[in-house]
């Protein structure tokens, strides 16, 4: 019996899979996406003093190539498709390897630099020399690591969907194994734990926004190829799943639930009468809930970037005033920047568990019955 309803979860995660993705690309494909790495850099040849700032920002924003290595002044960078339309030109979409990092425009669009308009989004010069915003669509790094960790957990779910069907009553195995303690975890720990009511109906949007924060955790912290994007420290990424546990919650709410927010029952009622004190600050807290959610996971990931940025840039700030600084400071930097990156691993699994149990809680207060 335990055995057909994990099949059962595995089958409707994997379907849920899909909605759940294509409306988080949603959110990511919109007319802000940032700058690609160094692309605000311009054409002087003067050497320019190392400027934390921009080089760690730079790393974690969204970029319009995947920039991969520098060697000296050659930048190698994945080209992304560029999707802009516009009144005079149309639709127009072409490859990011056209800007030269910024440097260039083409076809009359280019990104706008550091103290421009529009700063490090793409813009359209018109004849007029004036500047506007096009419609841009463009898939950015975001969109891509987005459309990677798709494809990699629905084949890692229909994968271990397909090993329950095929060992039914057999010890797990291989990937199977692995997520299986994971899985029961989610249901027993926190799904079962946390909703009273048909728990097991919720278990495919909690095995969804689990498994997706590790995910994409786990791949920016890969400093290459497929990881490196901050997805997780994007914000329209942290509220579209804060969204979506708002909506559930809302949706799946019973009277009881409305009845505590509305007429709190054991609340004095100078407290709801004349001023409805009690209930308005019940309806706040009905959206504090999820941007708490929201801000939580966007900040603490954004937050350990920057921190091992930082003391990765502690060598080049000590380089520059003294050589032999430079490399002694090195030790400490790398030393701190690996216990850093240690300790993002530990963050990676803590921050999906407690966005995963703070959503399951939400979905048990709007369905739990009167006692």
């Amino acid at each position: 019996m335990e055995i057909n309803k994990l099949i059962k979860f595995q089958n409707r995660t994997g379907r849920n899979f899909t909605f759940l993705f294509l409306i988080l690309l949603l959110s990511l494909v919109s007319p802000k996406a940032l700058l690609a790495q160094h692309g605000e850099e311009t054409h002087e040849t003067a050497e320019k003093k190392f400027e934390p700032g921009p080089f760690i920002f730079d790393h974690i924003a969204d970029a319009y190539e995947w920039h991969i290595i520098t060697v000296g002044e050659t930048h190698l960078s994945l080209p992304l498709p560029i999707i802009v339309y516009s009144e005079e030109k149309g639709l127009n979409i072409f490859l990011s390897s056209h800007f030269h990092h910024g440097h260039e425009s083409y076809k009359g669009f280019k990104i706008a630099h550091k103290g421009e308009e529009y700063e490090s989004k793409i813009v359209e010069t018109l004849a007029d020399g004036s500047t506007v915003r096009p419609i841009d669509i463009s898939i950015t790094k975001n969109v891509v690591a987005l459309f990677f960790s798709l494809g990699l957990m629905l084949y890692i779910f229909i994968s271990v969907a397909n090993s329950y069907k095929k060992n039914r009553g057999k010890a797990p195995k291989g990937m199977q194994s692995f997520f299986e303690p994971l899985i029961i975890f989610i249901r027993d720990d926190i799904a079962k734990a946390s909703i009273q009511k048909d728990p097991e109906k919720y278990m495919p949007y909690l095995l969804s926004i689990f498994f997706f924060i590790v995910l994409n955790n786990l791949l920016g912290l890969i400093p290459f190829l497929p990881g490196g994007a901050n997805l997780t420290g994007n914000i329209t990424i942290t509220l579209a799943m804060a969204v979506f546990t708002f909506v559930i919650t809302t949706v799946k709410a019973n009277k009881v639930y409305w009845t505590h927010i509305v007429n709190a029952p054991g609340v004095p009622w100078w407290l709801k009468i004349p001023i409805p004190l009690m209930p308005f600050v019940e309806i706040i807290g009905m959206f504090t809930k999820p941007f708490v959610l929201m801000v939580r996971l966007f900040a603490n990931i954004t937050a350990g970037h920057i921190i091992a940025l930082g003391f990765y840039s502690l060598i080049f700030i000590f380089g520059e005033k003294n050589i032999f600084a430079g490399y002694g400071i090195s030790v400490i930097s790398i030393a701190f920047t690996i216990f850093m990156m240690v300790l993002e691993l530990l963050v990676a699994f803590i921050q999906a568990y407690v966005f995963t149990l703070l959503s399951a809680l939400y979905f048990g207060m709007a369905t739990e019955e009167h006692h």
